[in-house]
Formats: C-alpha cells, structure tokens, sequence
C-alpha cells in the first residue's frame, strides 16, 4: 500500500512537470516523454515505450494523453493511469477555464485579430488533415473510401452521419483488406485483465451509439453537450488540432458558440502546454461556466481512456489479426473524409473571403510546414497579421 501510493505520488509529481513544460503538440510532447520515462527514469524499455506508442497512435483521441495513461497504467495499473493523466492535464484546463471566465465578460468582435486566428487555424488544420491523409490514405481504396465520408458527411450533417459512416467504413475495410499481414512479432504485457478490458471497450461502444438517441430523445441541455464532445473525442485520429473542425461544426452552426469566442480561445490553447484537447475546457467554460468546463474536459478524454484500457490487454492480438486491422484502416481513411468535410464548412468558408485571405493563408502554411515554426509563432503572426489587414 505504502509502495503504490509512493508511486502515484511519483507519478504525479512527474506527469505534473510535463504538464506545465510540454509545448508544441503530440509529437513533441512524445519527445518530452521519452526524455522523462525512459531515459532519465528508466520506467520502460525502449521496445515497449516504441509499442505503445505504436498502439496510442492506432487508436483514435488525443495519442500523446493516451501513452501518458499507458504509462502510468504499466507503472502502477488503472489509478497510475488516471493520476498520469491528471497530472499532464491539469494545468493547461486551469488555464484555459480562467481564460475562459475572464473572456466571458466582454464582447469578442469581429476584430481583425480575431479574423487573423481565423486564417491561423486554416493553414494548422490543412497541415494536420495532409498529414493525415498521407499515412491514412495511401492508396486507391482508401482514398474512395475517405472520398466517400467527405461527400455524405458534407451532404447531411447530422448527429447520426459521422458514426453511420465511420461504421460503414469498417465494414468495407474488413472486407477490403482483411488479407493483410503482420509480421510484428514483439510481445507486450499490461496490468489489465481482458474481462476489464472488454467491459471498458462496451462502455466506449455503448457510449457511442446511445448518446446520439439520448440527446434526440430529451432536451437536456448537458447531455447534449457531453455528446458533442465524447463524440469529438472518439473520432479524432492524428492530434489535437484535428480535433478542431469536429468541435467547430458541433457549436458554432448551431449559435451556440461564436465563429470570434471559438478561435480566440483556439489561439489560447496554442499558448499553453499539454494537450491540445483541453481547448473542450475553456469551450464548456464559455458555454456553461466552470461546471461545463469540466464536463466537457471528462467528455472528451473519456475515449480515450477507455480505449487505452480496452485496447491494452488484446493489443497483440489486434496488431496480429489483419481483419480487425483492415476495419481499422478503412475507419482511419473515413475520419479523413469527415475531417475534410468539416475543414470545408465552416472553417474555410467563414475565413478565406478574399484573395487577402488566400495569401495570408498561404504564409502561415508556409511558416508551419516549410520553415518548421513553433505553432505559438503562427498564432502570433496571424493575430497581428489580421490587426494590420483591417488597414489594407
């Protein structure tokens, strides 16, 4: 007993210090992790921290979150896992309901700073969905299938698509490419029995499936918002900042978020460690105040947390089996599809209005993928690159 809690306490105290030091999004913050668990610490081997690397970023949710819970599951089972993720968590959801709380008591307009972040999460979306589409697409099938989620996810947009297609997905993936091999051959064990393994992953599912019906059926104002996010959070392949057309289109078409409240908390996410997902704090902070910034925190990490837990204890016989991996690549290739839909309306269409636009968008691009700037850099050049076009 005294051993475990020793652990935890070191868990935290570790996780803690990622937490407040870790920017420039998921694969940076992998950097931070090996540097910490493995070298220094020696918690893991290189093998298996490669592992379970490998599996976080098979899964949907936010990867760098999800190998942080691994670890601290390896480390000191299920409470390691929540007190790993707490720590790595925490600070940036402080920060942003703060934020949140501050910015509730003005007005956000539309200010040319705020167009500026804008044309900013234009050129970061376009660069994760490219990269997305390169290592989830890379062939003809998966290009039709990805192809195939853009057009009914653009066409009819509704609580229900997302997860109709994502399930269609898979079925043709299973049958698309369920003959491919695995010639992995390394073997991993995890302090989770199968039984809670499977109890976990029915809870994922069940989640999945039922909230939709739940939120048609009532007109509770928090059951819709916890769907909104768990939903986001189940479909997100490749970051934080994939995640944020899902969310834009859950809230801001419908009037309950502004197009201005939304990025300017999107720029402020780009200014704090930890991971990007935390943005769902200081979105249920505008929305419903504190509280609502802490169901939409539990909302949309919750998938990933089950996923982790689900996943771990059959995670080489997933890697092995090549049906279960082909309905995973034709998932992997849908979530393209759904991510480029949701790039296009809104956020293309409320943020490139003039030629002006287009270049400015073109530069940030430019800076991000070309010239390797940090994110917060971007964030900045686009803030008062939009203060300035309002004189132009």
């Amino acid at each position: 007993m005294v051993n475990q809690l020793k652990s935890l306490l070191e868990i935290l105290i570790v996780s803690t210090k990622l937490g407040l030091t870790s920017f420039g999004g998921p694969i940076a913050h992998l950097g931070y992790f090996h540097n910490e668990y493995i070298r220094k610490r020696k918690w893991l081997d290189e093998k298996s921290y490669a592992d379970l690397v490998a599996l976080c970023q098979f899964l949907p949710g936010p990867a760098s979150s999800q190998v942080g819970i691994g670890i601290g599951v390896m480390r000191a089972g299920v409470l390691g896992g929540i007190v790993s993720f707490i720590g790595f968590t925490l600070p940036s959801v402080v920060a942003l309901m703060i934020f949140a709380l501050l910015l509730r008591g003005f007005e956000v307009g539309e200010a040319g700073w705020i167009h500026g972040l804008k044309i900013v999460a234009v050129a970061v979306v376009a660069h994760a969905i490219l990269g997305m589409a390169n290592n989830l697409t890379p062939d003809l099938k998966r290009k039709a299938l990805a192809l195939f989620a853009l057009v009914v996810t653009l066409l009819w947009q509704t609580a229900f698509t997302q997860v109709g297609v994502i399930f269609i997905a898979g079925i043709l993936g299973f049958f698309l490419y369920r003959q491919q091999t695995d010639t992995h051959e390394q073997k991993m064990a995890f302090p989770i029995s199968r039984r809670f393994g499977v109890i976990s992953l029915l809870v994922f599912f069940s989640l999945l499936l039922l909230l939709p019906i739940l939120r048609e059926a009532t007109s509770l104002h928090w059951v819709a918002l916890f769907d909104s996010f768990y939903r986001s959070g189940s479909l997100v392949f490749g970051g934080g900042h994939v995640v944020l057309p899902l969310l834009e289109r859950e809230f801001v078409p419908t009037g309950i978020l502004t197009e201005e409240a939304f990025l300017a908390g999107y720029g402020a996410t780009q200014a704090v460690p930890g991971p990007l997902f935390t943005f769902a704090a200081y979105l249920g902070t505008v929305i419903s105040g504190w509280h609502g910034g802490l169901l939409a925190t539990f909302a949309i990490f919750l998938p990933a947390f089950l996923l982790v837990l689900g996943a771990l204890p059959f995670w080489d016989s997933i890697r092995r089996n090549p049906k279960i991996k082909g309905a995973l690549m034709g998932v992997n290739a849908a979530v393209v599809g759904i991510l480029i839909s949701a790039f296009y309306q809104p956020i293309w269409t409320s943020s490139i209005l003039a030629p002006i636009d287009f270049a400015f968008a073109a530069i940030l691009f430019s800076m991000l993928v070309y010239w390797k700037l940090p994110p917060w850099i971007i964030v900045v050049t686009g803030v008062i690159g939009g203060a300035l076009m309002t004189f132009i």
